[in-house]
């Protein structure tokens, strides 16, 4: 297993499902203006990061996801990933994909995600 930014980003977003102050450390792994292009929006900046990790982990009662991390040749960082969920009504959720970060001076400065199976 590899030791990247973006492998210490899917850690920490397992655990900040319980952990408010995981979601604060997740914001140490972002530049200052970085953009994550998860939902249907893009948010940009560390405000708009946190109140979307805050607002999509808020359905959750546990995650667990799994993953494979690659560095590409121009340095982009890839994931291929895989999850399941818990909702917090009890209900059971499965979805995966493939994530890239772009990093520079040691942040992520742009991340993006392609669902490979949607949630379900």
């Amino acid at each position: 297993m590899t030791d990247t930014l973006l492998d210490r980003y899917i850690a920490l977003s397992d655990r900040a499902v319980h952990d408010e102050s995981a979601i604060e450390e997740m914001l140490t792994l972002f530049a200052p203006d970085a953009t994550v292009r998860l939902g249907p929006e893009p948010v940009r900046g560390h405000e708009a990061i946190a109140a979307f990790y805050r607002a999509h982990l808020a359905a959750f009662a546990d995650s667990r996801h799994y993953w494979n991390t690659t560095v590409l040749d121009d340095g982009t960082l890839r994931a291929e990933w895989a999850a399941v969920a818990r909702t917090k009504d009890g209900g059971l959720m499965t979805v995966a994909g493939v994530e890239h970060a772009r990093t520079d001076d040691g942040l992520i400065t742009d991340l993006r995600n392609e669902f490979t199976r949607l949630p379900g």
